[in-house]
């Protein structure tokens, strides 16, 4: 990309990049707190699945298209939901950590910003996790759905009796939709290519996924969004600042002197 179309290396040095191992320990830290605190939600099982009937049945009275619609997608064809579970087990983290480790090196002021929002999000899906357990639509009986990854593989969780590394009851919000609607507006806002809003696929890509493969609900998305939305609105990306201008807002104005002496020329070339 040139320097039309993304921010001029001027801007991208104006601030300064956060010290490496201080990011390194904090990112670990905050994930394993996480981590953590999904475990303190585990367990939870009537709970969890007394929810999960409630948010069936409330999806189902404000009329939000059924999870089985998109899921027979998928089931069309073996090759089609192997690929929707691999991307589901391998995309999250991987996709994110890129993310962040791209902005770290080339846009050290929108890293700080995107780290910071996703830090709150989690946070505050964390406590959601704890407040309301829910069992995926997988699990739900009513649902009618196939566990996918049960089925065709490949899985990353095991049997919710012995799975001791992940809370599988902490499907609201989805940070796998969540997680991936910012990395896309963060691309987005972090860039200035004219092709920069093709980043929109990877969170609609990721909905796709986690509905189509009955690892979450339709709410759990909306929330997640939301939570994203009043994220965003406490905590602003950085602005351009005018000593810094974009190449392209500068070139007018040095063309300027040159029309003016060209003017000059054909006025005297006419007395």
């Amino acid at each position: 990309m040139n320097a039309r179309t993304e921010p001029s290396e001027g801007e991208t040095d104006a601030i300064a990049r956060p010290p490496l191992v201080r990011e390194l320990l904090l990112v670990a830290g905050l994930f394993l707190v996480y981590k953590f605190g999904r475990q303190l939600a585990a367990g939870h099982t009537g709970e969890a699945f007394g929810n999960a009937h409630r948010v069936w049945d409330l999806e189902r009275a404000v009329h939000l298209p059924g999870e089985g619609s998109v899921q027979n997608l998928l089931l069309h064809g073996d090759t089609l939901v192997h690929l929707a579970n691999t991307y589901y087990a391998t995309v999250h983290f991987p996709a994110t950590a890129a993310f962040l480790i791209w902005l770290y090196l080339r846009r050290p002021g929108h890293y700080v910003w995107a780290r910071r929002v996703l830090a709150a999000v989690t946070a505050a899906a964390l406590l959601v996790h704890l407040a309301f357990p829910l069992a995926p639509p997988r699990m739900l009986a009513a649902a009618g759905l196939v566990d996918t990854a049960k089925v065709y593989g490949p899985s990353v969780y095991g049997p919710p009796q012995t799975d001791h590394l992940s809370n599988q009851f902490a499907a609201m919000p989805s940070l796998h939709f969540g997680w991936a609607l910012m990395v896309a507006i963060g691309l987005i806002v972090a860039t200035r290519s004219r092709w920069r809003w093709l980043w929109l696929l990877h969170p609609l890509l990721t909905l796709t996924v986690i509905v189509g493969t009955a690892n979450h609900y339709w709410l759990d998305a909306i929330v997640a969004t939301l939570m994203l939305g009043i994220a965003l609105v406490v905590i602003h990306p950085p602005r351009r600042t005018a000593a810094t201008p974009d190449p392209a807002d500068t070139a007018a104005p040095a063309s300027a002197p040159a029309a003016r002496t060209e003017e000059n020329v054909l006025v005297g070339a006419g007395r």
